[in-house]
């Protein structure tokens, strides 16, 4: 092994790290003259939009690039604990990932194996690096997924990650990377799919045991507030190079570069359209209630119910938003699934006056081009193997809609709307950045000309920036088309730029309900109050009401 004579301070130090990938269209840049230095025990933001070279930087600090195809110019260095990490031998590279780094993946469902438990997930970095006994890997497993507040602890061992909520399983990751106490923790967007309130609590622990265990945390992010309030520097990228970088507070207040400068200033911002208060009701749905059942023995008798939503009435009017805030696992996803009579329910579900609750599918099909959905994962809710094109014209194939325009020039219009150049129809989901897949997953649903569309967190894995561009494009599609949108979200920003109406959901059922103006201006519930607080970053005032 190589030794540095990096600062005795550094961690991790960084100098001219540069990465190339070899493509079919020749050699392309992914990071140029990188410089950066990590000390012990000190958190480093790593911000920049979609494709700044972020998380290539993340991992070629622990070799995890698809090399040979990815490569290191001539001059780059990487030193961990003084040792030189480019050129290390596979063995001493495995010796270090997982037990003194680890890393925190951005999307859990897919670093998670669907075909393991969390038991065995969590308790293999411990037989591998410290050799623990079965019993003492199940102890060990319990105490950490205490540690990162995921309730219920014994009864998730033996869960799948299909069967947890996203802020669960990325909890069951936080789990993993902590596991052997790593003296460098690297967090790629490590609370992109929790709620707020989760999050805080997510960050709260990270911050706890890095004081605990002198623990360096390099932090990429796309969430400035998180950065402002957990990172002491910061360095900002852009097209494979850092442009700005030093204390937070400096940094933030005083931005030097015009990007800095840029992505400081993208927020999803303005207001709800103004609507008709008396405008047509498009979605209604009376004392909405989904209970699974709990079967246990022999005979898989049901001892029980999980009431995932219990009695919650809901009316989205044409051209309004309404909002479904709450934490993870409090039934958000799963009343918009049964709106859409995706899955089973109880009560009343109107569909523009006509009572659909009970409808077979072969009724139900021709209403389907008017009730449409758009996923939070971009990523899992495209086909790899279909083209844009095929993959927006999909439903009118399915639904053969004729009109006086071609199925090719509905497509181009969709692509139009959401902001996408036509041409790119011919192209597949893995050539686009995250904020345009979305785009595609709207057209998708948009080139239907639907009544009423539920969106399911489709901000939350988003860049600041492109969340913003996201939020204008739905409130101009809205605007257009008087959609109705039941809009599921952590993100209270979002929320408050979007919604004319909030239900705030928890354990199933409504905490509190109204206008958007009453439930962020004066919110009346306790819960309601810590959401706001955690999301806005304010302090309660003395009589226990958040002011915004």
């Amino acid at each position: 092994m190589t030794q540095s004579t990096a600062g005795a301070d550094n961690i991790l130090t960084l100098r001219n790290l540069g990465v190339t990938f070899q493509s079919p269209g020749g050699t392309v840049e992914a990071l140029r003259g990188i410089d950066l230095d990590l000390k012990k025990g000190e958190t480093l933001a790593l911000v920049g939009e979609s494709g700044s070279g972020k998380s290539v930087c993340a991992l070629s600090v622990l070799q995890l690039l698809p090399y040979p195809l990815a490569a290191h110019p001539g001059g780059s260095s990487i030193v961990f604990k003084g040792e030189e990490l480019i050129g290390a031998s596979q063995k001493r590279l495995r010796q270090l990932r997982g037990n003194e780094i680890s890393m925190i993946f951005q999307e859990p469902m897919t670093s998670l194996n669907p075909l393991h438990t969390v038991e065995k997930q969590v308790r293999e970095v411990l037989f591998l690096h410290k050799g623990y006994t079965k019993q003492a890997a199940r102890q060990r497993t319990l105490e950490l997924l205490e540690m990162v507040g995921l309730q219920n602890p014994v009864r998730r061992l033996n869960a799948y990650p299909h069967e947890l909520s996203g802020g669960q399983r990325q909890r069951v990751m936080i789990a993993m990377a902590l596991a052997n106490e790593p003296d460098l923790l690297i967090a790629d967007e490590p609370t992109t799919a929790l709620d707020v309130t989760i999050q805080a609590q997510i960050l709260k622990l990270l911050r706890d045991l890095q004081s605990e265990l002198h623990m360096s945390l390099l932090m990429i992010t796309h969430d400035l507030n998180v950065v402002r309030k957990n990172a002491q520097n910061v360095c900002v990228m852009t097209h494979g190079q850092i442009v700005e970088r030093g204390p937070v507070a400096q940094v933030f207040d005083n931005p030097q570069h015009s990007y800095t400068q840029r992505l400081l200033a993208a927020e999803p911002k303005g207001h709800p359209l103004e609507t008709r208060a008396d405008a047509p009701v498009v979605m209604q749905g009376d004392d909405i209630k989904v209970h699974f059942p709990i079967r246990k023995g022999l005979m898989k008798r049901t001892v029980d119910h999980v009431k995932a939503v219990d009695g919650i009435d809901v009316t989205v009017r044409e051209g309004h938003t309404v909002g479904v805030v709450g934490e993870s696992g409090s039934g958000k996803t799963t009343l918009g699934l049964a709106l859409l009579r995706l899955i089973s329910s109880q009560g009343d579900i109107l569909f523009e006056a006509r009572n659909i609750q009970g409808w077979k599918s072969a009724q139900l099909r021709p209403l389907r081009r008017e009730m449409q959905v758009v996923f939070q994962d971009p990523y899992g809710s495209l086909s790899p193997r279909m083209s844009v094109g095929e993959i927006v014209g999909e439903g009118l194939k399915v639904h053969d809609l004729k009109g006086s325009e071609t199925p090719e020039a509905r497509i181009i219009r969709a692509l139009e709307e959401v902001g996408l150049d036509p041409e790119s129809r011919h192209r597949y989901p893995h050539e686009f950045s995250g904020g345009q897949r979305q785009r595609i997953a709207i057209a998708r649903a948009i080139v239907l000309q639907p009544r009423f569309i539920v969106l399911d967190e489709p901000t939350s894995a988003l860049d600041m920036s492109v969340q913003a561009q996201i939020v204008d494009l739905l409130r101009d599609l809205q605007a257009r088309h008087k959609l109705a949108y039941l809009f599921i979200s952590h993100d209270l920003k979002v929320v408050r730029a979007l919604a004319d109406e909030v239900i705030v959901m928890k354990d199933g059922v409504v905490v509190e309900q109204g206008s958007s103006g009453d439930i962020f201006d004066s919110p009346r519930e306790p819960y309601t109050q810590a959401l706001l607080k955690a999301a806005f970053d304010l302090e309660a005032v003395e009589s226990g009401v958040v002011s915004l």
